[in-house]
């Protein structure tokens, strides 16, 4: 069960995506009791794709938080020695990175929109969802996610008709698209107003400063 991951998420992250980090703080024990939990019940092979990818959506975002959490207050994660390289999450007997769960486990799970539902716990990453990943709810959470970050003016910018994108479409491209399908198009699945084949593309600035709720 996520429910104890949904309830934090619902009373610390906010509509917009932000993160109260501080009053994730003084739930931290119940934090480390639901990551305790997924420790425990390791995933194995009949487990369907949906119930997979829920978990380990969840434990990526859950670690995340657990991680800034350890070394706050801070300006950005990437002040912490290696972030995503360390490992750290423990599942039965073994132990993880970020890195890991991101791209050996996640990635290879070849659902590209994976990349707008994990957290990176950074401003310009995709948002926190209020709300935990389930797996009755997958299709609809990741469709959401997609859309919300593509159509967000503050990680992609398509005016004056170019495409200035988030740089996670430059660094995981060729999870996006294939030998029928450009960027372009995959961006067009989700965006309000579809852009023309041919527009130029350019990718944004990144901004690491933390995700976090300004008061």
């Amino acid at each position: 069960s996520h429910l104890a991951w949904d309830r934090l998420l619902k009373k610390h992250v906010g509509a917009d995506g932000w993160v109260d980090y501080r009053g994730f703080a003084s739930d931290r024990d119940s934090l480390v009791s639901y990551l305790e939990t997924l420790e425990n019940h390791i995933p194995s092979k009949q487990w369907n794709r949906k119930t997979r990818l829920a978990y380990y959506i969840n434990l990526y975002n859950a670690a995340t938080v657990l991680l800034i959490l350890e070394h706050y207050p801070l300006e950005s994660i990437r002040d912490i020695a290696r972030p995503w390289g360390k490992k750290r999450i423990q599942i039965g007997d073994q132990q993880y990175s970020l890195g890991e769960i991101e791209h050996r486990i996640l990635r290879k799970m070849g659902e590209p929109r994976i990349h707008f539902a994990i957290n990176c716990a950074s401003v310009s990453c995709p948002k926190l969802l209020p709300q935990a990943y389930l797996e009755k709810t997958l299709e609809s959470q990741l469709d959401r996610a997609n859309r919300d970050f593509i159509n967000n003016p503050l990680r992609n910018d398509f005016s004056n008709g170019e495409a200035r994108l988030s740089r996670i479409f430059k660094w995981y491209q060729k999870d996006f698209t294939s030998a029928d399908t450009s960027l372009i198009d995959y961006i067009n699945r989700y965006l309000e107003v579809p852009l023309p084949p041919q527009t130029p593309v350019s990718y944004l600035p990144y901004d690491w400063s933390l995700n976090e709720e300004r008061r």
